[in-house]
């Protein structure tokens, strides 16, 4: 079932921002809609030019999320948006299949050019940068070569250029001027990244080394790099527009593989699953929902040892992109399983668990760590961690309400405000798609008796 799009007022500045600036840069928050307002713009630049858009993001986002937004608003069920992702065969198919926006992962654009002639044949009127910050690293002459590779058509072959981001400068203003170059070639902060820093920065020796330097903004160089930019740019800050006396909700949803998908159902339907070294099998409906839980979450235990095993990893995908998203602001990551703080661990080598060491606390709330790792038993009443961050991601889903409610207190935005902190509180659900995760979030929702669902869902 599609949903009625009834736009926010800050969406329709998004919408006529891009549809009267023909280059432009959206920065804004996330949970602000910025996807479906850009879709929807695209929507209408339809209308008067029939050449296809491009979306460039990150994996996920361009294989799940962007073609996700589009099926599911009424107003955009003829706006055909196809994801350019998998092997270079699927990605070939996608391209020759009939679409208004094509979606592709930043890793893959050298390929994309070469797909057209290295860019000669360039068929993309309008290419939006997603999590524009990527290209921060673009240099004329140097400079990643996905950017590079992007810089070859951007502005011989494309009309319109959208640059999507809610940390426009995560390292600081310095990361402004490879975005920028995208939208104007360099007209506003200079034609190339030395230009730029000989006219904002000045360089400062960091410790004896007479090479290490560190680039330092000159007091004028804020309002005069904004006023640059502002005649491009649209900031949209949460914080003008949300009650930030209540948290920002997103549900991030996950696809899980179709070789997993089968095995959720085997072991759903029959209450048994033969894996690669052991036989699992689940005894009753309770039983049944911890296993498939297990499942959604990617590994799934084999033994009453401890041992379990690895099927895939869907949600720390997702929560690479939260993290990356949130450019430098710690998460809170809340897990369950003692499987999902392992794997959590090895792919987050600089996240660090919360355990009983008081000193875990005060390096959290000092900002030392940039990934916390909680499960909501560990981080119930009395913990005060608003001073680490504003970003709680659930990895894990499980029943019990008063678990997830407190550990969405301990950052919440009361004690946000109680620390002096004026922002809103993101909280990230990720949710693998036709799983019981899906079943424990309609369980908090309305607050229905546990066993009623459970007899729902696995029926």
């Amino acid at each position: 079932m599609t949903a009625q799009f009834i736009p926010r007022p800050y969406q329709r500045l998004i919408i006529d921002h891009i549809l009267s600036v023909p280059r432009c840069a959206i920065w804004a928050d996330m949970g602000t809609g910025k996807t479906v307002s850009t879709l929807t713009a695209l929507d209408l630049l339809t209308l008067v030019d029939d050449r296809p858009a491009l979306v460039i993001a990150p994996l996920r986002v361009a294989a799940s999320t962007w073609p996700q937004e589009a099926r599911k608003w009424a107003h955009l069920a003829d706006l055909r948006v196809v994801a350019v992702v998998g092997t270079p065969a699927q990605r070939k198919a996608a391209l020759a299949s009939p679409a208004q926006v094509y979606c592709i992962n930043y890793d893959n654009l050298p390929w994309l050019l070469d797909q057209y002639n290295d860019g000669a044949s360039w068929p993309f009127a309008t290419v939006v940068a997603d999590e524009a910050t990527r290209l921060k690293s673009f240099r004329t002459r140097q400079g990643s070569v996905r950017a590079r590779a992007l810089a070859r058509v951007a502005h011989k072959r494309v009309d319109r250029f959208i640059a999507l981001t809610g940390t426009p400068a995560p390292n600081g203003q310095q990361d402004l001027w490879g975005q920028s170059w995208f939208i104007d070639a360099g007209r506003r902060l200079g034609s190339s990244f030395v230009a730029f820093t000989n006219r904002w920065f000045r360089s400062v020796r960091v410790g004896s080394d007479r090479f290490a330097v560190r680039l330092e903004p000159f007091e004028f160089a804020q309002g005069q790099i904004e006023g640059q930019l502002k005649d491009v740019t649209l900031r949209i800050d949460a914080a003008d527009w949300f009650d930030i006396g209540q948290p920002i909700m997103q549900t991030v949803r996950v696809q899980m593989p179709e070789s997993c998908r089968t095995i959720y159902r085997e072991l759903q339907d029959e209450m048994l699953v033969q894996m690669q070294n052991a036989t699992v099998q689940a005894f009753n409906a309770a039983s049944l929902s911890i296993k498939c839980l297990q499942l959604a979450n990617g590994a799934l235990y084999t033994s009453d040892a401890g041992d379990y095993e690895v099927l895939h990893d869907a949600k720390i995908d997702a929560l690479r992109s939260i993290v990356e998203e949130a450019a430098g602001s710690p998460v809170l990551v809340a897990h369950h399983f003692k499987s999902d703080l392992e794997r959590l661990q090895k792919a987050f080598p600089a996240g660090r668990h919360l355990d009983k060491n008081p000193q875990t606390i005060a390096d959290w709330n000092s900002g030392k760590i940039p990934l916390l790792f909680a499960h909501p038993a560990s981080a119930g009443h009395g913990l005060n961690l608003q001073d680490g961050g504003h970003h709680l991601a659930f990895f894990g889903h499980w029943w019990n309400l008063e678990e997830y409610q407190q550990i969405i207190e301990r950052i919440g935005p009361v004690r946000q405000a109680q620390a002096g902190h004026r922002r809103p509180v993101y909280i990230y659900h990720i949710v693998t798609e036709d799983t019981v995760d899906e079943t424990v979030m309609l369980r908090r929702e309305t607050k229905r008796e546990v066993q009623e669902l459970l007899l729902e869902a696995m029926k």
